[in-house]
């Protein structure tokens, strides 16, 4: 199981060989530099991690803008300073993807929650009333209430996404539906 780091271009459309328009979203994906290799022995686990976006002026300890660590067989033969590219996605159907969603800022319990209002014509009386807390038991607001807040903002992943095109040329996998995030957005890709 490999992965790679890239950044969502944007969204667009593909026609498929039997005519039909698939949603496919872009994402670039320059070669990853393979920083460090953890072996069974060493950490006892497989990984390698990844380095994505090197700086224009390193420090020691800062190289790249974008670090990450994935999981991978241990009979699989990585070393330091090795590349991951797109090629490595070549054969693969599925994709398992993570990035942070867009934030939406302070949210009411509507768009938050998906709540309902009641109608406000014909002179109802009960569109606005109530509290948020019980009477006398337990005379508090329960943990885990739903109120208003932030929303958005937060990491999600989304699994089995099947992937449209890989072109090597450009470093660009097309996958089809959504990816969260905004534009430039890093984007975590596992196979």
């Amino acid at each position: 199981m490999l992965g790679i780091i890239g950044k969502k271009i944007g969204m667009s459309q593909i026609l498929n060989e039997d005519g039909i328009v698939l949603p496919v979203t872009f994402i670039e994906t320059e070669p990853n530099d393979i920083i460090q290799v953890k072996t069974v022995d060493n950490d006892g686990y497989s990984a390698v991690v990844l380095g994505c976006d090197s700086f224009k002026n390193p420090t020691k300890n800062k190289k790249y803008k974008k670090v990450k660590e994935f999981r991978i067989e241990e009979d699989a033969e990585f070393k330091k300073g090795d590349k991951v590219n797109v090629g490595n996605f070549k054969e693969i159907e599925t994709v398992t993807i993570t990035a942070v969603s867009k934030g939406k800022g302070f949210q009411g319990n509507i768009k938050r929650h998906n709540f309902a209002i009641a109608r406000e014509t014909h002179g109802t009386k009960y569109t606005r009333h109530g509290s948020t807390g019980a009477c006398a038991m337990p005379g508090r607001t329960k943990p885990g209430q739903k109120m208003p807040g932030r929303m958005g903002g937060g990491q999600v992943t989304l699994k089995n996404r099947k992937v449209v095109l890989v072109d090597e040329a450009k470093n660009i996998i097309a996958v089809k539906g959504a990816v969260p995030g905004a534009r430039n957005t890093y984007v975590y890709i596992k196979a």
